[in-house]
């Protein structure tokens, strides 16, 4: 019984640390101006760096949905909806800046 227990803290802890990490991101719209000061390289890299965080996004919000969470861990469930909904809206936020970074390199590159 003991061991189910520290599984189940572990767990916890685990979903803590990731859903806090998740709720810093700052949310909103994308600030295009940034972009069309930057060079054709720096676009290039900051294209690089949005499709590495986006990937990295992607894959750990399915290792959190193929959580299997157990019955007993009250309220476990709803911490794997709310860290996947948090994951989901980052990976939008990246999607959303690589699509502007790709129009950006599109008119000047």
């Amino acid at each position: 019984m003991v061991i189910p227990a520290l599984r189940a803290t572990a767990l916890l802890v685990g979903l803590a640390a990731i859903s806090g990490c998740a709720s810093a991101v700052a949310t909103g719209g994308v600030d295009t101006a940034q972009y069309e000061a930057m060079s054709c390289e720096d676009l290039n890299v900051a294209m690089g760096e949005k499709a590495s965080d986006l990937s990295k996004t992607a894959i750990s919000r399915g290792k959190v949905e193929k959580l299997s969470v157990p019955n007993w861990l009250l309220g476990g469930t709803r911490a794997v909806g709310a860290v996947t909904s948090r994951q989901t809206a980052r990976i939008e936020r990246l999607q959303a800046e690589e699509a502007a970074i790709h129009e950006a390199r599109k008119r000047r590159c």
